[in-house]
């Protein structure tokens, strides 16, 4: 079956590529999908990773897939998820993989939480070990995240995915999307640049560990950008400042290796790795197994199953030599009488029936000394027999026997140098040294030399290889002179080089930042090792912040390095609330890298408009934003009713100084004509000489109480005393 045929491309059933079937899906993210497969031609169990069928449409991707999965192919790592082969049936693209039946780190973590500091070290070193060998063989991985770390069954960690991300991103890249990989351990230069070298795979590896020690990422925000911008901002924090009982030591290398500037972290991997065991042995922590998921523990139902144990025979069960030969339960030797109840416990008492005692007979003399005489005869032999065995055995040790020789060692491994040397009846004394020839953990030199004749018993010096020596962890801030006193204990030379000098932050003007090589590279026994030292913080210029928000302006200060200093509020009469008039330090000025600059913020007011409400409406309004409302004059508006507001001074949107923030109104004092018809006309002369107007009354026939018409008419609105005329029949 094709990939055309059966259940598609990419469901279970389908063989690709003539060769492997598809099986039972195990994963599906973003970029592919993962099956469990069967290599048909070799028949064995592979996992088949699918990529999303827009990668297959792309030349230029599928040119680099295949570039990238062939080095991929070449990188033999016992921690390294090996790719067997890649290929393209129709519009499927896939990779075919090493199986591992197991889980994810993620699955570790999401089951376990944060982790004790000996599971996370036995967890990060193998991965650490892995991408040392990618790093040493120009590869780097790029996506390093919880996901990509695979947990076998058995408690192998490896390492998924090499090279599929270069040639992923390489994609985006050209095609104008996002930057590729999980933003949670992308490192600074990768999310400002897309540039990756080995220190990004650290950046990557540290953030992992931050969060195996802590159960969570460094940085979290409402979406990607947001972490993003962390990571290129902000500095990752010491594990010990979320999760108890992370010694120092540690807390200083994970900063290091997530140091937003790369030159500061690790060389590679393997450089971080180093770092790691030093520190391991120091502070003598534990290896221990590696947690396994639960979901894949071996037994029935996810249960993992105990051998049985055979009970322990307690001290009230009587064991006779019968009984040890032949256990309960066990078939017999042929001629071995058969098994059968224990013969009768012995009384200390007499019998109950008396029992007749055999008679003593008289023996001959002559008999008896006929039995002496052979009884010393034999006595003799056996002396002289003994004697003879001494002798001889006296003469070989006087002569060559209490002599040995020592063995070939050079070059041997230390456990097995020591078994050789105690074999040869010597006593072997260890010591270690650094050697530029012979590899770690292997005899250099052996003294007596190989070959000499030694007393049996004697001490024989054997000198174990170190290795090469590596440059020694120096912590920033270190006196150069200690640390060429490191250096030159670790067999290595050290010079500060003032040309070398560099600036920072933290680390005071002549003291040690780091060392060139960086700690952990192997050199030649009394290489001279650079020490590099600080020219102390870094002079900037505080960047121009005038006009802008102030979440921009304080980015802008934080981009240059900078610490941003409470505002200082200051009116501005041309600025709005919120918008930055300046900086102290003022912008241009140079200051210390990580000095603090405080923001001038315009605190002005902006008048609302309050023209046509009441007075108590617009009174409130104003209050509201901090202002107070001052009544000026009243006035007559025919188009504004009477209470409300005319006008104002300041006008809508002029800005204000809070020390005088008041805002005088105009308000009107029109009267809105009632509507009296039908109503009585004394009631409603009174109603209108109430309100302040004067009432003239006309009459046709001077007979009638009920108002008929009115002028002006109801709603009209009219000035304090004007004359209203009302009419009656």
């Amino acid at each position: 079956m094709s990939a055309g045929s059966g259940t598609g491309a990419d469901g279970a059933g389908t063989v690709l590529d003539g060769r492997y079937r598809l099986g039972a899906l195990i994963a599906k993210g973003g970029m592919s999908t993962v099956y469990r497969g069967v290599d048909l031609r070799l028949d064995r169990p592979v996992a088949i990773k699918i990529m999303r069928a827009e990668y297959a449409m792309d030349p230029s991707f599928l040119t680099r897939f295949e570039r990238e999965a062939r080095t991929a192919a070449g990188l033999h790592h016992n921690g390294v998820v090996s790719v067997y082969d890649q290929g393209r049936d129709g519009d499927t693209v896939f990779l075919v993989m090493e199986l591992i039946d197991g889980g994810t780190l993620r699955d570790v973590i999401r089951q376990q939480g944060a982790l004790s500091v000996p599971v996370a070290l036995s967890i990060l070193e193998p991965v650490l070990s892995a991408l040392g060998a990618a790093h040493e063989a120009g590869l780097v991985h790029r996506d390093i995240k919880p996901e990509n770390v695979l947990i076998s069954s058995r408690g192998e960690v490896k390492v998924a995915d090499f090279g599929l991300v270069r040639a992923i991103t390489s994609t985006t890249m050209a095609t104008g999307d996002v930057i590729l990989g999980t933003v949670a351990y992308l490192s600074p230069e990768q999310v400002s640049t897309g540039y990756a070298d080995a220190r990004s795979d650290v950046y990557s590896a540290g953030i992992v560990a931050f969060e195996m020690l802590t159960g969570t990422t460094p940085f979290v925000g409402d979406n990607a950008i947001s972490v993003a911008y962390q990571h290129v901002h902000s500095d990752v924090p010491a594990p010990s400042s979320q999760a108890i009982g992370v010694p120092d030591p540690l807390d200083r290398i994970l900063v290091r290796a997530t140091a937003r500037n790369a030159t500061d972290r690790p060389a590679d991997a393997a450089a971080f790795l180093t770092e790691l065991i030093q520190m391991r042995a120091r502070l003598m922590i534990r290896r221990v197994p590696v947690p396994v998921p639960t979901s894949v523990l071996p037994g029935p139902s996810g249960t993992q199953v105990l051998p049985a144990v055979a009970p322990r025979p307690t001290l009230q069960t009587p064991v006779s030599s019968e009984t040890a030969e032949h256990p309960p339960g066990a078939t017999p030797p042929p001629g071995a009488p058969p098994p059968g109840p224990p013969p009768p416990a012995m009384s200390s008492r007499a019998p109950a029936t008396p029992r007749t005692e055999p008679v003593a007979r008289p023996v001959d003399p002559a008999v008896l000394r006929q039995r002496r005489r052979r009884r010393r005869i034999w006595i003799a032999i056996i002396l002289v027999v003994l004697l003879g065995a001494a002798a001889a055995v006296t003469g070989w040790w006087l002569g060559s026997g209490r002599w040995t020789a020592v063995p070939p060692l050079k070059g041997v491994a230390q456990e097995s140098a020591v078994e050789a040397t105690r074999a040869a009846d010597l006593v072997p004394v260890i010591s270690t040294q650094h050697d530029n020839d012979v590899p770690s953990g292997r005899v250099a030199s052996v003294t007596p030399a190989e070959g000499e004749r030694q007393l049996r018993g004697s001490e024989i010096q054997i000198v174990v290889s170190s290795g090469r020596p590596t440059v020694p962890v120096i912590e920033p801030g270190t006196d150069p002179t200690a640390a060429i006193a490191a250096l030159l204990a670790a067999d290595l030379d050290g010079a500060v080089d003032d040309s070398a000098a560099v600036y920072d932050p933290v680390v005071e003007v002549g003291q040690v930042v780091t060392t060139d090589p960086a700690a952990g590279a192997a050199l030649d026994i009394g290489t001279t090792v650079t020490i590099v030292v600080s020219k102390g913080k870094q002079p900037v210029a505080v960047p121009s912040v005038v006009d802008k928000s102030v979440v921009d302006a304080e980015n802008a200060l934080k981009v240059a390095g900078l610490l941003v200093g409470a505002p200082v509020p200051q009116f501005d009469p041309a600025r709005k609330a919120g918008t930055v008039i300046g900086a102290v330090p003022a912008e241009g000025q140079t200051v210390d890298s990580g000095s603090t600059v405080q923001l001038v913020v315009s605190n002005s007011i902006e008048v609302p408009g309050v023209v046509g409400m009441a007075q108590d409406a617009a009174a409130a309004a104003l209050q509201a934003v901090g202002l107070t409302l001052v009544v000026g004059r009243s006035t007559f508006d025919p188009n504004v009713d009477g209470g409300s507001v005319i006008s104002s001074d300041p006008g809508p949107g002029a800005l204000l100084d809070p020390a005088n923030a008041t805002v005088t109104v105009v308000v009107s004092t029109a009267i809105t004509m009632p509507n009296l018809v039908g109503q009585d006309v004394e009631q409603a002369a009174a109603q209108l000489s109430d309100a302040g107007l004067y009432v003239r009354l006309t009459s046709f026939f001077g007979l009638g109480n009920e108002v008929t018409s009115q002028t002006p008419s109801a709603g009209t609105r009219v000035a304090p005393g004007s004359t209203v005329e009302l009419s009656t029949i």
